[in-house]
């Protein structure tokens, strides 16, 4: 089956997982730091105090999201939906309206648990149970949600705030989300999808449904995790501390900051080629690679001085974006099963938060402390090459008591 038909065939799956992703945009570091300025001095805080507020503002969501991601295994996507959409619309809300720390603090925690944590575990979990033989292709177009709200939804609240303040701003962030995204979505995902005669063999075969207190006790789990946890504490660091290196460098920052165009065109182009090779050679056996474009993408931005390596960094970045996240959101149905896939997936966001919220903290003790940082960079590569060497014996280990076999490739697929 072709990508157009595939697409053809299943739109209203696709297009709710796809606005579920494009929607979390609300709830991401990169969307809330647009209005870190105006909260910095609207409340009168210093770039560290708000910083940690911000860090432990997440970290409580992402203690939170263990527990909260289980109703993904009780409920349907529909009555998911029709929880965590409003959540997230109540949390904009808050930024508009809040006149005191301790509200500022709840809505950060809010849109991060709502918006980055569960509208995106939500869109993940749900798609991997929908589809099985197109579970890797399915996941690349919901991801390619993320895309186009970076794409959009920035630059417009940008352009926005700049007319009408950015607490209205933020307003008319709530008021979309309740009134365009809500209806939606739930109209989308009202009926869940069902295996059907035409859909094709699938090329991998699912585990046993794990419960998640078997998952806690796996070994193999705290190795995947080794794994799950780079990308984001990696790139969050690096994004958080980008000022900082181009200062270091001697670079234009208008430069750097163009090269981001590189890094969102080559995501969004690897994003789909990776969906189809899960779909063929399954996500297990893509394991041991997911993270060797990261750690050469810091290789060379750890050791080359010219400016033309924030250029190669961002290719680089682009292609571990589009291969981490399709297939960390693909792998787990054929190493834990189905059944308790939203409480596994669950503890699985909630390490990925974490690792983003003590990525920047700790680089930039080590950085006051005197410790290089390119040195650091080259550090973050060398754990990504020496981690891929560690996920290659894992998959072979899953492999085996799976009975997940690669397979062989099938021509005019």
């Amino acid at each position: 089956m072709s990508y157009i038909s595939f697409v053809r065939d299943n739109p209203r799956w696709l297009a709710g997982g796809f606005l579920l992703t494009f929607f979390s945009t609300f709830g991401m570091t990169s969307f809330i730091a647009l209005s870190a300025g105006d909260i910095r001095r609207d409340y009168g805080l210093s770039h560290g105090e708000f910083g940690t507020l911000y860090m432990v503002a997440t970290l409580a969501s992402a203690l939170s999201l263990p527990r909260l991601g289980q109703i993904v295994d009780r409920y349907s996507a529909q009555k998911v939906t029709l929880f965590i959409v409003p959540m997230l619309a109540l949390a904009s809300a808050s930024m508009a309206l809040s006149q005191h720390l301790v509200i500022l603090f709840v809505a950060i925690y809010l849109l991060r648990l709502f918006g980055q944590g569960m509208m995106v575990h939500t869109a993940y979990t749900a798609t991997a149970r929908w589809f099985s033989a197109q579970r890797g292709r399915a996941l690349s177009t919901v991801i390619l949600g993320h895309n186009a709200g970076d794409a959009i939804i920035p630059m417009g609240f940008v352009l926005i705030a700049a007319s009408v303040g950015w607490r209205n701003g933020w307003l008319l962030a709530a008021a979309m989300i309740a009134f365009i995204a809500l209806p939606a979505i739930v109209l989308l995902v009202a009926v869940d999808r069902k295996p059907r005669s035409s859909d094709p063999v699938a090329r991998q075969i699912d585990a046993r449904d794990w419960t998640r207190a078997e998952v806690v006790r796996d070994p193999i789990f705290y190795v995947l995790l080794l794994g799950v946890m780079a990308p984001g504490l990696i790139v969050t660091t690096l994004f958080f501390h980008q000022v900082y290196l181009v200062e270091l460098r001697g670079w234009s920052l208008e430069v750097f900051a163009s090269s981001f165009l590189v890094t969102a065109v080559v995501n969004a182009a690897f994003t789909l080629v990776v969906g189809q090779l899960i779909d063929r050679f399954s996500g297990v056996s893509l394991l041991p690679f997911v993270l060797l474009p990261l750690g050469l993408a810091c290789l060379v931005l750890g050791l080359v001085d010219a400016q033309w390596s924030a250029f190669g960094f961002m290719a680089l970045l682009g292609i571990s974006n589009g291969l981490s996240t399709t297939l960390f959101g693909a792998i787990w149905p054929e190493v834990y099963g189905l059944r308790h896939l939203g409480s596994i997936r669950a503890l699985i966001v909630s390490a990925g938060v974490f690792a983003s919220a003590i990525g920047p903290g700790l680089t930039g003790f080590l950085i006051d402390g005197g410790v290089s940082y390119p040195g650091q960079i080259v550090a973050m590569a060398v754990y990504c090459l020496a981690i891929s060497f560690v996920l290659l014996l894992a998959s072979r280990r899953i492999r085996a008591r799976s009975h997940v076999q690669p397979a062989p490739a099938v021509v005019g697929v």
